[in-house]
């Protein structure tokens, strides 16, 4: 089969020069142009062959390096380049920080334009690898090709892979060997499931022809030590079905939970699948100061549970609470930032959209034997109002970690109106935060910042801040 010829510019000796949106790099063409190129570090000198060309910006990749960057380092994974999860593993972690850092600081600066305190140091994870508690794999009968498979004149017979979505191509399934993301027993499931699955003669799923059997793997881990795994049948095939699961169930005899779902829409999210137990229960416990949170296989919570404990250290420090107020934990998820700063408040009040997070927030507080917290099910700005703060008190402080989108204008708009002391923003995209930051700048004053680095090898980085009211 012939390759399609393109003309493609090549831009020889350009230097690196920071790293981008998205964990892509940014360098400057001779015309002037930003060139995006992935896999490479600030720092390099690298000639780039460029495979899309815009009015402001071109995007290559790199095809010689003439000088490597001190800031770089040697990846650890083998699927490095290929799989798309951790676009930062060839910097230096300290360079990682200083990147985050610096999205945040431009964004606020830049988007937000408010008057900003020095900066807190972005907070590193103790642990940079295997720190995730929940990873979800795909099955798939075509996985995708190496170039070096592809070059040779290897007849590849078996192309069943389990493991993740290349970027951009919804139906190619990259074989994943060793992850270096989530902890054991992960690995050994996966290549155990993928294994017996193969010898077995189970179908992966073909998600061309939307037809096959094994569809998708979740692995939920939790610092107590417990597991969950759920695998996703595409079609009912009882017999195979117990076939796999009984495996399962004797070869990793840990596992806490094990359950599935069977699913034949078009689209392989769980969230209204319902879900069956095979083995154990239905939860998994995570632990964090003597409080315990039940995680089912629909539950939200951070995937990085080790650093989700620093987050809402500072969360908490931020609030300063004395015993005397109430809080506001708006998108308040499964409730565990209300359960977590409860013992310093007099009451706290989560809301949040998806009913099953709250009646897991309801479970987890009768657990804990908080009784000061009250959950309500509910789309932020229409519960949100002057009838919903009559009934349940005035806040002294609000919590608020919204989605990437950052809060609803009618949300600010409430908060605006009724004007607590302080408001504590916790966020995962800097750039919206920036932006409800600038509709808050009239009424508050940002007092704190603190970048807090919840997944080391790649751009992400959440952001907390504290607004107090202006005297």
């Amino acid at each position: 089969m012939s390759r399609k010829v393109t003309n493609k510019i090549v831009f020889n000796h350009i230097k690196v020069l920071d790293a981008g949106a998205k964990g892509v790099s940014v360098a400057k063409a001779p015309d002037g142009k930003v060139v995006f190129i992935p896999n490479v570090v600030p720092g390099d000198v690298v000639d780039v062959q460029t495979f899309k060309k815009r009015k402001s910006y071109y995007e290559g990749k790199a095809v010689r390096f003439h000088e490597f960057s001190e800031h770089r380092t040697e990846p650890v994974c083998q699927h490095f380049g290929v799989c798309g999860g951790c676009k930062w593993q060839n910097m230096k972690y300290d360079q990682q920080l200083f990147y985050k850092q610096n999205e945040v600081k431009n964004h606020l600066q830049r988007i937000g334009k408010v008057e900003l305190p020095e900066f807190e140091p972005i907070l590193g994870s103790k642990e940079q690898f295997f720190y995730r508690n929940k990873m979800e794999f795909g099955f798939s009968n075509a996985r995708w090709m190496t170039e070096q498979e592809l070059d040779s004149d290897e007849i590849f017979e078996n192309k069943d892979a389990l493991g993740f979505h290349i970027p951009k191509m919804w139906d190619k399934i990259l074989d994943i060997e060793k992850c270096h993301l989530q902890q054991d027993p992960s690995n050994a499931i996966r290549n155990e499931i993928r294994a017996f699955a193969i010898a077995n003669n189970l179908e992966f799923f073909n998600p061309r022809n939307h037809e096959g059997f094994l569809r998708t793997l979740m692995i939920r881990t939790a610092s107590t030590g417990e597991v969950m795994v759920l695998i996703q049948f595409f079609e009912e095939q009882k017999d195979n079905r117990e076939l796999l699961l009984n495996f399962i169930a004797e070869r990793f005899p840990e596992i806490t939970s094990l359950q599935y779902v069977i699913n034949g829409k078009p689209n392989d999210t769980i969230y209204d699948q319902k879900v069956h137990l095979f083995k154990g229960r239905e939860y998994i416990l995570e632990e964090m100061e003597g409080l315990h949170f039940s995680i089912n296989a629909k539950s939200f919570y951070q995937t990085n549970s080790e650093q989700a404990y620093e987050l809402y250290k500072i969360t908490r420090d931020f609030a300063g609470l004395t015993g005397n107020e109430i809080v506001y934990d708006l998108y308040t998820g499964t409730g565990t930032i209300a359960q977590f700063v409860s013992k310093n408040a007099k009451k706290v009040i989560g809301v949040e959209a998806v009913p099953e997070a709250i009646a897991d927030a309801k479970v987890n507080a009768k657990r804990n034997e908080i009784t000061n917290c009250e959950f309500f099910v509910g789309d932020m700005k229409v519960v949100f109002n002057e009838a919903f703060i009559a009934q349940h008190g005035k806040p002294d402080v609000i919590i608020t970690d919204p989605p990437r989108d950052g809060m609803h204008k009618d949300v600010i708009a409430e908060i605006l109106k009724i004007a607590p002391e302080k408001v504590v923003y916790v966020s995962c995209n800097s750039a919206t935060q920036a932006r409800d930051l600038a509709l808050m700048d009239e009424l508050y004053q940002v007092t704190r910042v603190r970048p807090v680095d919840m997944f080391p090898q790649t751009h992400h980085v959440e952001n907390v801040v504290l607004l107090e009211k202006r005297k």
